[in-house]
């Protein structure tokens, strides 16, 4: 099942993320400083972000009771991306793997300008204060995907890494239709699929 975006609110005393410690998750790395996306949805400032053997967690530093979750089992890909037309600054692209419909007219309060369905949200920017801490981020995502295997795959099966066209251009070069976008300004992991690692090195090109 997959769970995707949700809210997250357990905090301790301190107001750091509370995690599961007793069913073995561990905290891997905390970045201060961190700006989010979702979708096309204004930008929320001021968080920190959590990365556990098992989650991403986002809390606000301003709202106490404002944060998210999302499993790695939910995330499909990540990729850096420092393309001003996909994104005005550099910031870490996560894409979500949702059971939702394609309808996602229900998703947006339009009154309030609120997300309504969480669920829905296909699509996440972290956006570090410091642009150079990408890097840290993008490996430390590559390792906890690597703690959190799809169900399905075989043993031993590692995920591709996508670095240039490259790597995949040999081998579908006659593929009709298919032109990377700027894969010089995209960086990326995905689960193995290459529809998917194709949609890393296209991060530079997204709405």
């Amino acid at each position: 099942m997959v769970l995707g975006l949700r809210n997250f609110t357990d905090r301790t005393q301190t107001g750091e993320a509370l995690l599961d410690t007793e069913n073995g998750e561990e905290l891997m790395h905390v970045q201060s400083g961190i700006d989010i996306v979702f979708n096309t949805f204004p930008r929320q400032s001021h968080g920190t972000l959590y990365i556990s053997t098992k989650q991403v967690i986002w809390l606000s530093d301003v709202e106490k009771d404002k944060g998210y979750a999302v499993d790695f089992l939910s995330i499909s890909l990540h990729a850096i991306s420092t393309a001003p037309d996909s994104y005005p600054v550099p910031c870490l692209y996560v894409q979500i793997e949702t059971e939702a419909d394609e309808d996602d007219s229900d998703y947006l309060d339009s009154a309030s300008n609120a997300i309504q369905n969480l669920s829905k949200i296909r699509e996440m920017r972290l956006i570090p204060s410091d642009p150079t801490q990408l890097d840290t981020l993008f490996q430390v995502f590559c390792e906890c995907a690597g703690l959190n295997p799809e169900p399905n795959d075989e043993e031993g099966e590692e995920h591709d890494w996508i670095f240039n066209t490259d790597q995949i251009e040999d081998e579908e070069a006659e593929e009709e239709g298919y032109n990377s976008h700027n894969p010089a300004n995209s960086l990326g992991q995905s689960n193995g699929n290459h529809d998917l690692a194709r949609s890393v090195l296209e991060v530079g090109s997204l709405p």
